[in-house]
């Protein structure tokens, strides 16, 4: 199960503070050691339409795929 933290810093060290309803799921108390696999979340809203204009149509670059394999 996967539950989305933002890191905090607190004094000179930095933290993340989890849901208690996703750690009660999870079975983990206070002092209970875990692993944590760190996955960024990315945005992807800046990729969307940056990809160059295409300049032929899908037919004829199917055309030209198809030329290709013969």
């Amino acid at each position: 199960m996967a539950v989305e933290v933002t890191i905090k810093k607190w004094g000179n060290s930095k933290g993340a503070v989890f849901p208690n309803d996703f750690l009660e799921k999870q079975g983990i108390k206070e002092n209970d050691k875990v692993l944590i696999e760190v996955v960024k979340k990315t945005d992807f809203s800046k990729l969307f339409g940056s990809a160059p204009k295409r300049t032929m149509s899908g037919q004829k670059f199917k055309d030209m795929v198809r030329k290709g394999w013969e």
